[in-house]
């Protein structure tokens, strides 16, 4: 059925549309003309495309792109040196999926570049540009750690061949594809314009309205910015939906040129000389986030900032595809345990990637060059991130835990908290931590103490002690996973500088995010000193719905996390008790 399908698509695509390979990341004149838009949009209904067009069904998380994954795919047509490097970094860690013209003769070429085809498999099926991140299936879990889907948008380019690769790599591997390509429920976005944390928060500019708004090109149906956010709600379970005001000399208005989601709560960010170019928008934008939102953990997100290269003359972009070209560390790939990073000249070069090598702990920082006479892909556009699209694990074990801060507590335990899913339930998860990097790690069994957050507590240290952990997780059906997942390599760590005596302070809610929320949410709770009481959810008639925590409560801010996606939508409250009172925070489910 498989061999059935991709045959199929071969014939449809070689007799409406001519395979074309080196088309830049931007439109040509000739791809927005009428005649070409209203030929892509009749591509929309093809009924030789193997997808779904009604909305998945479930609690919908969309993958981070730090989780572990399957598989990485890409268009094998120009730029095959920089296409052949990544082939062979990348088959370590995972397979590759070559979507080619010819199988035969991808083979043959990458073998010729040196390539060993380990861990690499072929889709026949033609295209239309390498540009595979702006076009490629986004990897989403029903609730939230099981049953893998793609879900795909309509390409914002009259690439009608592009537009099918993803029903052509989700046949090849078994995946259902859920395409948004209905009148009604049609969205028209790219990868390249979007990031997720994995907890239901996405971020893009805001391309995205203006693409499904009257103004746009290829969308069936105008579309509201609260219109938008509901459909990327409904099909990938992004509630909490940041879009940012668009770079002024950034052509293409993709995040990814210019900033990544590393983790949770840390977002690298491309920094121009003071006041050059989009420098100041995105020190607007950045600051828009921190006034507006917060991570999952309910605190800001944390900022490293990394220089953007100027061209051989020294210039930056200037809004202008003859000017100088978007030269970014930002736009890399995280395949498990490596990342694929863009280079340019070595005088810039060294202090990017050690930059990355500081935020990302225990990560192979490898460095791609895409900025020389043979391979100047940055010149088209784009660079390592724009070319490859990741397909998640088929059988995720997620781990989120945000890193304790430095402390001066040597008198107390340390508690590690975690949110452990797998599909089949956690055995067992364990905490190993040290405080000499010459010696071994010990280790500390985590207990459930609700739901799926799991907590250990590390042995006070003395003041002048880094300690060094991480977190280790076995799901009931066998499946292992670590985080960071670089450990033991990769570590979060935290230093203890000396006790504080801290007045007593009265127990409180703390953040409460997402609010409204419609699936995972983040609690903290406010005590410096430990206490027994419970913390539940109420509707409006005072009875409990659910017991989120009960017994004791240890000291210092804690994060409780509850899913809601089950509930009817409405007002409820969550209460917090001990023997002196109660404190109450208004929950509104959607």
């Amino acid at each position: 059925m498989r061999l059935i399908f991709i045959v199929l698509i071969l014939l449809f695509q070689q007799s409406n549309f001519f395979t074309q390979t080196n088309l830049p990341i931007q439109s040509t004149n000739e791809e927005l003309s009428p005649k070409e838009i209203e030929k892509y949009k009749a591509t929309y209904n093809s009924e030789l495309k193997n997808v779904i067009t009604t909305q998945p069904i479930g609690s919908l998380r969309t993958m981070a792109e730090w989780e572990e994954v399957q598989a990485i795919c890409i268009t094998w047509t120009g730029y095959k040196s920089i296409l052949a490097q990544i082939v062979e970094e990348v088959q370590t860690e995972c397979e590759v999926i070559v979507l080619c013209s010819n199988a035969n003769s991808a083979q043959n070429e990458l073998q010729n570049y040196g390539v060993s085809l380990s861990n690499v498999s072929f889709v026949p099926a033609n295209y239309n540009s390498i540009w595979m991140r702006d076009y490629g299936g986004n990897t989403v879990y029903k609730d939230y750690v099981d049953s893998l889907i793609l879900v795909d948008w309509i390409y914002n380019r009259s690439r009608p061949l592009d537009n099918t690769s993803p029903a052509a790599i989700g046949s090849f591997k078994g995946i259902p594809v859920y395409e948004m390509s209905q009148s009604g429920t049609d969205l028209v976005h790219t990868g390249g314009n979007f990031m997720a944390d994995g907890f239901g928060t996405g971020f893009s500019s805001e391309l995205v309205d203006e693409e499904n708004s009257a103004s746009g090109n290829y969308n069936l149906t105008n579309k509201t910015p609260a219109q938008v956010d509901q459909l990327m709600n409904d099909w990938m379970g992004i509630d909490n939906y940041i879009k940012m005001t668009v770079l002024p000399y950034d052509d293409i208005h993709h995040i990814d040129m210019h900033m990544k989601l590393l983790d949770e709560e840390t977002l690298l960010v491309g920094e121009f000389p003071q006041g050059t170019s989009d420098g100041p928008q995105i020190e607007m934008n950045i600051q828009y986030i921190q006034d507006n939102y917060t991570s999952v953990f309910g605190t800001p997100f944390k900022i490293v900032r990394i220089p953007m290269v100027p061209s051989t003359s020294g210039g930056y972009p200037n809004g202008s595809w003859s000017g100088p070209s978007y030269r970014t560390y930002a736009n890399n790939l995280i395949v498990n345990k490596k990342v694929l990073v863009p280079i340019y000249r070595t005088q810039y070069d060294t202090t990017g990637l050690r930059i990355l090598r500081e935020a990302m702990p225990g990560y192979e920082v490898i460095g791609i060059d895409c900025d020389n006479s043979g391979a100047n892909i940055i010149g088209s556009g784009g660079a390592i991130h724009c070319i490859t699209k990741a397909i998640g694990t088929s059988d995720p074990l997620l781990i989120s835990h945000q890193e304790l801060p430095n402390t001066v507590d040597e008198l107390n335990p340390y508690t590690i908290d975690a949110l452990i899913m797998h599909k089949s339930g956690i055995a067992n998860a364990s905490v190993y931590y040290k405080t000499d990097l010459s010696a071994v790690f010990s280790s500390v069994s985590m207990t459930n103490t609700t739901g799926d957050n799991w907590s250990a507590d590390v042995p006070p240290q003395l003041a002048g002690t880094t300690i060094y952990y991480y977190i280790s997780a076995q799901s009931n059906s066998g499946k292992s996973q670590i985080r960071p997942i670089t450990a033991p390599d990769g570590y979060f760590d935290f230093n203890v500088s000396g006790f504080v005596d801290v007045p007593s302070l009265e127990i409180d809610f703390g953040r409460v995010f997402p609010n409204p929320s419609s699936g995972l949410t983040c609690i903290e709770i406010i005590n410096a000193q430990p206490f027994n009481g419970s913390l539940s959810l109420v509707n409006v008639l005072g009875q409990t719905v659910e017991t989120i925590h009960e017994g004791h409560f240890k000291g210092s801010a804690r994060k409780y996390f509850l899913d809601v996606s089950n509930y009817n939508s409405g007002l409820y409250m969550l209460k917090l008790m001990n023997n002196k009172g109660l404190k109450t925070m208004p929950l509104l489910i959607k």
